[in-house]
């Protein structure tokens, strides 16, 4: 009898001590310096110019504000674009959505982060709400994060994506769409999940590509960026 009691007790703790893993891991993580580029990665913003970022449509050289190592959305210039172009590739990406208390839904501090140009990965200030499919995280009007990992607005968050990129035959018919995987303040909000709409709103037109640019959104609210940069893979 005692040795069965042991056995249960022992079955309890392995479970909590499980749960509260399960806990942790899904507690997003504040970030309290800028993460560093890992080996191989390349840098797209250093907090120092937009030299890598060009205007959507024109090409015109960057035109958003610089302020302490960020840059932050100058409203009615438009979107911006990397030079480079990627296929399958991690990303990562610090932002700060602005405290806008009299704003509402989509006013409160929109933007967006496009894999390819095409697939947004909606940035807003969704903290303490249930997420739909155009929150924080999401895949714009597709999939809502499986979680809200956000933190208040005015805290720098990160995201951290895997995307492979959709694949063609050899006469350039697509064979697959693009999946994704993403991880907002630490917290997997996404676990590959294929993209069904190419593009989702609003991002560059035509079909689906085998590389294409990072895009971040223009929405007219003072969204703030640092310490962005991708490490190309082959997935």
């Amino acid at each position: 009898m005692r040795l069965r009691w042991m056995k249960i007790v022992s079955l309890v703790l392995v479970s909590a001590a499980a749960a509260s893993l399960t806990l942790a891991q899904q507690t997003p993580k504040r970030i309290t310096k800028p993460v560093k580029p890992p080996k191989g990665a390349i840098v797209l913003f250093d907090g120092k110019d937009g030299s890598q970022w060009v205007h959507r449509g024109s090409g015109k050289p960057f035109e958003w504000a610089l302020v302490d190592g960020a840059m932050e959305v100058r409203a009615g210039t438009g979107d911006i674009h990397t030079k480079q172009e990627f296929g399958d590739f991690q990303l990562h990406v610090e932002f700060m959505v602005p405290l806008m208390p009299e704003a509402q839904g989509q006013a409160r501090g929109n933007s967006g982060v496009y894999l390819h140009g095409r697939y947004e990965i909606q940035v807003l200030d969704s903290y303490g709400l249930t997420p739909g499919a155009g929150d924080c995280g999401a895949i714009y009007g597709q999939a809502p994060p499986r979680v809200n990992a956000c933190l208040p607005p005015g805290q720098w968050q990160s995201y951290d994506i895997t995307f492979r990129a959709p694949r063609f035959d050899a006469a350039g018919n697509l064979t697959e769409k693009p999946r994704v995987t993403v991880l907002h303040n630490g917290v997997k909000i996404h676990d590959n999940v294929e993209i069904q709409h190419i593009p989702t709103v609003a991002g560059l037109p035509g079909p689906a590509v085998k590389t294409g640019p990072i895009l971040l959104q223009d929405h007219g609210n003072p969204v703030r960026y640092r310490n962005i940069w991708i490490r190309p893979l082959n997935l």
